[in-house]
């Protein structure tokens, strides 16, 4: 194998690895749900929305005939559905949460039928799922801002998660470099935002470490 063929590899190695390891975080509140059989301080909406994340990704690599998007997405699709499925046996008010499931699947597959049914030229149907896809998973990177602000606001990083934030600054950057590796912006440019929204983070941990939100804590008792 050459020098490109061995660099090809590590980097779709490294993709597999840290965003599996990402997607792995989960299992936290997975083992959070089963012992307390409650969904206190667990959110649904990221589960849902990855999981969608997911089958897109998963259909567009498929179509593309890209190994690491397949195996990634595929594994990722099976773990949110594991995490979405221990929530909604342990959630006791299970209305809202299976209209948001049945409203954000239901896209899901009107996308799906559009994208197979109505636009036959393969080429085309592969640049508008990578867009989707790229405009999606943006969409999820940069919905955290919310909570990054509230974070200055109340100079506290108790609702950041040091090491999923560790995790996704790896997974986007090695997404990014497979994506400029392949010359494929649909791939490159929607962690981008990944990058971007990880190194705040970091500085937020910088700005407020954990002593001062004890401290910060304490003065408001």
């Amino acid at each position: 194998m050459d020098a490109g063929g061995v660099a090809d590899a590590l980097l779709s190695g490294a993709c597999v690895l840290f965003t599996l390891g990402m997607f792995s975080t989960g299992l936290s509140d997975l083992r959070h749900m089963r012992m307390t059989r409650r969904v206190d301080n667990v959110q649904f909406l990221p589960f849902l929305t990855t999981d969608v994340n997911n089958l897109s990704w998963l259909s567009y690599g498929t179509l593309k005939g890209d190994g690491t998007l397949i195996v990634v997405n595929a594994v990722g699709a099976v773990l949110q559905t594991l995490y979405i499925s221990a929530y909604l046996h342990y959630c006791p008010r299970k209305h809202a949460v299976l209209l948001q499931t049945a409203a954000l699947l239901g896209v899901l597959l009107l996308g799906f039928g559009y994208f197979w049914f109505l636009v036959p030229n393969t080429e085309a149907r592969l640049q508008q799922l990578g867009l989707f896809c790229s405009v999606f998973t943006i969409s999820m990177y940069l919905s955290p801002l919310a909570d990054l602000a509230k974070v200055i606001q109340t100079k506290s990083t108790q609702r950041l998660s040091f090491s999923l934030t560790i995790a996704t600054l790896l997974t986007s950057a090695s997404w990014t470099l497979y994506g400029f590796r392949l010359r494929d912006p649909y791939i490159m440019v929607p962690n981008l935002p990944g990058i971007f929204t990880s190194l705040i983070r970091l500085w937020l941990f910088w700005k407020y470490p954990q002593e001062q939100d004890r401290n910060y804590q304490l003065l408001q008792t």
